[in-house]
């Protein structure tokens, strides 16, 4: 069994939704990532999702396009973010997702890539812009190297659809909450109930993502949810933040808030 189906097995004995955050690697550094994952490892993070900042990010509202830009401005690569989660790896043993676009992993070479990513720790791989349908190339490594594949529902997708993209979900479902970009308002009542129906059709634990920005949110998409994932709220906190130092602290309080936000 992975470390992220581990964790959502864990938190449903706790009775409570497991939390995933999201973080941008290289935003503000790559020294301060470690520092900021290991925060919210300890303030009650069960699976982080370490992004790999990308040029386009087309699926990602304003806040995580800065955090992606300001990373990609000192020059952060996705042989640097694996590094960062080798490190966070040596010392912890929360689920690591590594989260990001196609073609940083085309250019690595997707064999290579899931090769070191089991060796460096990594126990999933999202990538927002290739279709399950068309992911043969990055699933056949992953699968031979035991990395989960996280493969994305959205509120629009059809059932027949479903159930082909729950044969290849290892650990969880990700529900796109709106047909939108992160950040954006959902509605968390009718993404509650579609979680609910989703883990129903797959028999896959659903975690609901987008659009949950404050500990309310959480709360609301936990009582459904198997898990609940916060990105961009993060990233506005460590944005908003003074130094690094500051950037830790405000992390480890909203991640503290949010876990407490996630039981039933």
């Amino acid at each position: 069994m992975s470390r992220i189906r581990a964790a959502f097995e864990r938190a449903e004995r706790e009775n409570r939704a497991a939390l995933v955050v999201y973080m941008c690697a290289g935003d503000p550094d790559l020294e301060t990532t470690e520092r900021l994952v290991l925060a919210a490892i300890e303030a009650g993070a069960d699976v982080i999702e370490l992004g790999v900042p990308f040029s386009d990010p087309t699926a990602d509202g304003p806040v995580i396009q800065r955090a992606s830009e300001r990373a990609l401005a000192k020059g952060t690569t996705l042989a640097q973010a694996l590094e960062v989660a080798a490190k966070v790896r040596a010392k912890s043993e929360a689920g690591l997702v590594l989260f990001g676009y196609y073609n940083p992993i085309l250019s690595y070479g997707e064999a290579r890539f899931a090769a070191d990513a089991k060796r460096l720790g990594v126990d999933g791989v999202l990538v927002v812009d290739l279709p399950p349908e068309e992911a043969a190339p990055l699933l056949g490594p992953l699968e031979a190297s035991g990395i989960d594949f996280i493969p994305l529902i959205a509120p629009t997708t059809p059932d027949a659809r479903i159930d082909r993209i729950a044969r290849i979900a290892r650990s969880f479902i990700y529900y796109v909450s709106l047909t939108g970009v992160t950040g954006a308002e959902a509605d968390l009542d009718a993404a509650g109930v579609r979680a609910v129906a989703l883990r129903a059709r797959t028999q896959k634990p659903v975690a609901i993502g987008f659009g949950i920005k404050t500990p309310a949110h959480a709360k609301k998409a936990a009582l459904k949810a198997d898990g609940v994932v916060v990105g961009s709220a993060v990233c506005s906190a460590i944005e908003n933040a003074k130094n690094p130092d500051d950037a830790v602290r405000s992390v480890r309080a909203l991640v503290a808030e949010l876990r407490a936000a996630c039981a039933r």
